[in-house]
């Protein structure tokens, strides 16, 4: 027999008690129009907003065959009149929704008569894809259980014989500033309703100390609260605390308002309940740090700073000999001349690379500064679970105790963004002028790294990962 996760097993727990009571069990919309929103939460929707979600979809362009890309196209794949004609009715079946995105690749082999693998490269010449920018709609993800309710409720309340009891267990999303112990961006959400000619209050507490009872708690305590979520009527939104050493809380109920239920045309009364899966997960397990709860492979193991220091990867990353020394010849230049004042500029190389002429400079064109910012040659520490960015030869006392005690990768912030650099000019085949600056570092996708999502979210969870600081450099290259 396999082991269930502890949420799994106690959402299978809330359902047979639901069911028990005599709720059925439905599904609620997870796609919530914004204007929902307003209607739920009145006035207060701009500040509810915050912590939603909103979906986004990428434009279908509108991409035409222009003679430059056939040109490019005529390299590898013999263009005559027939291929055009099917290659030009293919985007412009993609761009009325004829084709899915799926199946866009498999059109354009079948349009040309070519492989998968040329027709992927036909694509990659249409910049028009390679610049799409999220267009986002006024949908969101459901970040109250409520949210579905209001419409759940609307669709029945008018054919469903009363009393009309439901329940639901899913997911709801909040965007939450960070993660930390208590928070997670997703949650399980066990919410129930009774709708009824008449309600009070007083069945939201017998519903939830039978609850509680089944559950295993014999002692449950209410408690009003001071201030009702907007579409709660005012003065009935109760929390639930159980005893388990000190008091906590375990679910929350109250009677929906009367205004935002007339504004979906719901004439009966409507009593909401609501739970966190994963807060009676913790409770039953005693386990005290949500991530730990949800994410066991990667809370519940230690990694050692070599461990973290060897996962360390670059986004992209030099695939040659002649891009080592390009590399070599880019940190030497910094070196020298770090501390230049500018405007300024430093030829780091100049002349054959891979076949094609290139000249390569660091350049920093704002005046009253130096060609490199104060955390260039920062380098990544690891000290136990931190992953800290230092300069080697800080004399902070601060610093010296990361210093002298943590794991230095040997790996600098010019490194990362160098190797990204070396990496494209690599990859350059079109003669023209380049640019790329580096600005204050804040992540370390910043510096061109990556980690394992397993040690990324061991750092964040157990430690911290804190590599900011002022790098401020250009380079510019050219392909002559």
């Amino acid at each position: 027999m396999g082991k269930p996760h502890i949420v799994e097993e106690t959402i299978s727990l809330l359902r047979s008690i639901y069911l028990d009571l005599g709720f059925d069990e439905v599904f609620n919309p997870l796609f919530i129009n914004d204007d929902d929103m307003y209607r739920q939460w009145g006035t207060e929707t701009p500040a509810i907003l915050d912590r939603v979600y909103y979906l986004a979809g990428l434009p279908r362009p509108n991409v035409g065959l222009s003679k430059e890309v056939k040109e490019k196209i005529s390299q590898f794949v013999t263009l005559d009149e027939r291929r055009t004609r099917n290659l030009e009715r293919t985007l412009q079946d993609y761009k009325r929704g004829a084709i899915e995105g799926d199946d866009f690749v498999e059109a354009i082999s079948k349009g040309l008569a070519i492989d998968f693998e040329t027709a992927e490269k036909v694509l990659g010449l249409f910049k028009e894809f390679k610049d799409l920018i999220p267009v986002p709609t006024n949908l969101t993800l459901r970040s109250h259980m409520t949210s579905g309710w209001f419409i759940t409720l609307q669709a029945l309340a008018s054919r469903s014989e009363l009393p009309l009891k439901l329940f639901s267990i899913d997911r709801c999303f909040r965007r939450e500033q960070r993660e930390d112990q208590t928070h997670l961006r997703s949650h399980f959400s066990a919410s129930c309703v009774v709708m009824d000619k008449e309600i009070t209050p007083e069945l939201g507490k017998e519903i939830v100390t039978n609850f509680t009872e089944r559950l295993g708690f014999d002692k449950v305590k209410f408690k009003v609260k001071k201030r009702s979520a907007s579409y709660y009527e005012a003065g009935t939104e109760h929390e639930a605390f159980i005893k388990l050493g000190d008091w906590i809380e375990i679910a929350d109920f109250g009677l929906y308002s009367q205004e935002v239920l007339n504004k979906y045309k719901i004439p009966y009364n409507v009593l909401n309940i609501g739970q966190g899966a994963e807060r009676i997960s913790m409770i039953r397990s005693g386990v005290d740090d949500i991530r730990e709860l949800i994410y066991p492979q990667f809370f519940k193991i230690d990694f050692s700073p070599e461990d973290i220091a060897k996962s360390i990867e670059f986004v992209e990353d030099i695939k040659t000999r002649e891009g080592q020394k390009l590399l070599n010849a880019l940190l030497e230049t910094a070196k020298q001349n770090k501390d230049s004042p500018s405007p300024c500029e430093f030829i780091s190389y100049k002349g054959d690379f891979l076949g094609r002429k290139i000249e390569v400079s660091i350049v920093e064109p704002e005046e009253n500064t130096k060609l490199i910012g104060p955390a260039g040659f920062n380098e990544i520490y690891v000290l136990e679970k931190d992953m800290i960015g230092m300069l080697p030869d800080s004399k902070d006392p601060n610093a010296l105790k990361i210093i002298n005690n943590g794991l230095n990768t040997n790996v600098s912030y010019l490194e990362g963004f160098f190797r990204k650099i070396v990496s494209r000019i690599e990859a350059t085949k079109e003669q023209g002028e380049y640019e790329e600056r580096i600005p204050i570092v804040r992540s370390i996708s910043d510096i061109n790294i990556t980690l394992p999502t397993y040690i990324h979210q061991y750092l964040r969870g157990k430690g911290k990962i804190d590599i900011r600081g002022p790098v401020f450099t250009t380079v510019r290259w050219k392909i002559l």
